[in-house]
């Protein structure tokens, strides 16, 4: 079995990699893309994912459909945002490759906004993995309540659980917070955040505490991180806090206390029973992701943190979300494996049919459409070299006005 990934970010090419190789045989071969664009990782972003694949090609949206006609893959995985999801499978229905091959889609983490935009920009996919029972219900309802046909549904697991259970440690009291890269967004509220962490370590000299960041300067993430946490620690920090980056499984390995706003690292701490704490510091809102953890029983303040409170998860929660594992988590891709192989084994796949139509959304899917210019871009000839020079100078431009002039005008103009 032979099965392409492309990815729009770091975050993406984890889920999308690791997904890959937990549906794929034991002798399938994963073969990596990285779509060009505004977030595209760079070479350390991606070795940090600890995806086990080798190293991507960087494509456009169009390149990529080009590889789909050229090299023959049996599944083709995409791990991008919804639009671009959305705009692959009309191009593919425009001009299927043949034969055509099985395309799964789903999400990185814990969907906590857009739900029913996301996924309705992802129907017409073979398969949407659900990351739990709970996020496999709420698909399907959603799918049910539009008549969109909700079979593609099929219920798996976030793909980068694992790790040595937790096993706490005399000589060891180390405390975590997992930085997102845009909750909380404003500056007032990470400052907050920093000041609180500062706080912990002052007042526990001897615990070890740990800010747990995304990513480095001029790099980017799934989202646009306007305010890094590196910058506004300019001032001296506690000699026990330290900045770190790296794989977080290996930050998980030497963790006692992971505390976050809504990081899906909490899911990983809690599949390995590592101690949890979601802040309910700047509110329980939708903005912060953290009301998906009502019911988790880990939702708790620095005042109980620095008190010395451990929250303890709430067991029925912990298995509608997929984490309270009990061995059923090494089975968790099965049902998606075979699903699958039953899709390669039978007849030859006619071209994908969404939901979205020009019937269906006539005012919505046009834009969708137009922004990725990738419904005829199946059938387009590949660009020559200086149009591809040309287009390659534009995008890095525009990817640098993104990336470092856009926030510091933004910034500017809130002063």
């Amino acid at each position: 079995m032979r099965i392409a990934v492309l990815a729009d970010s770091d975050t993406r090419w984890k889920w999308g990699a690791l997904t890959a190789r937990r549906i794929a045989p034991e002798d399938g071969r994963v073969t990596g893309f990285v779509l060009r664009g505004r977030a595209t990782p760079t070479a350390r972003q991606l070795a940090e994912t600890g995806a086990g694949v080798g190293a991507p090609r960087e494509v456009t949206g169009a390149g990529f459909l080009r590889v789909l006609r050229e090299e023959a893959y049996d599944v083709v995985v995409l791990a991008l945002v919804g639009g671009t999801v959305q705009a692959m499978l009309h191009a593919l229905a425009g001009a299927p490759p043949h034969p055509r091959p099985v395309v799964v889609t789903g999400y990185v983490g814990v969907v906590y906004e857009k739900l029913a935009d996301g996924l309705l920009l992802r129907h017409g996919a073979d398969l949407v993995l659900a990351n739990s029972r709970h996020d496999a219900e709420r698909f399907r309802a959603v799918y049910e309540g539009v008549g969109a046909d909700p079979s593609a549904v099929v219920e798996a697991a976030l793909p980068f659980l694992g790790g040595a259970p937790y096993t706490p440690r005399e000589d060891r009291d180390t405390v975590v917070f997992a930085a997102q890269p845009s909750v909380p967004a404003t500056r007032e509220e990470r400052a907050y955040l920093l000041r609180r962490l500062t706080g912990h370590a002052l007042l526990h000299p001897h615990r070890e505490v740990l800010l747990k960041l995304r990513s480095r300067p001029g790099e980017h993430t799934t989202h646009l991180e306007e305010h890094p946490y590196q910058k506004l620690a300019r001032g001296p920090l506690p000699p026990n806090l330290r900045l770190v980056h790296g794989h977080m499984g290996e930050v998980l390995d030497r963790t006692d206390l992971l505390v976050t706003v809504s990081s899906t690292a909490a899911l990983e701490a809690l599949h390995r029973r590592v101690p949890t704490a979601v802040l309910t510091d700047l509110g329980v809102r939708e903005a912060l992701g953290n009301h998906h953890f009502i019911g988790s029983g880990l939702l708790t303040s620095w005042d109980a943190l620095d008190g010395g409170h451990r929250p303890v998860p709430d067991e029925a929660w912990l298995a509608a979300q997929g984490v309270a594992s009990h061995g059923a988590y090494e089975r968790a891709f099965d049902a998606a494996r075979a699903r699958v192989l039953d899709l390669l084994a039978g007849p030859p796949l006619p071209p994908p049919a969404p939901w979205y139509t020009r019937a269906t959304a006539p005012g919505y899917l046009p834009g969708v459409l137009a922004r990725h210019r990738l419904d005829s871009a199946a059938a387009a000839p590949a660009a020559g070299p200086v149009r591809r020079a040309l287009r390659d100078a534009a995008r890095s431009v525009y990817r640098h006005g993104v990336q470092r002039v856009a926030p510091v005008v933004r910034r500017l103009g809130e002063l």
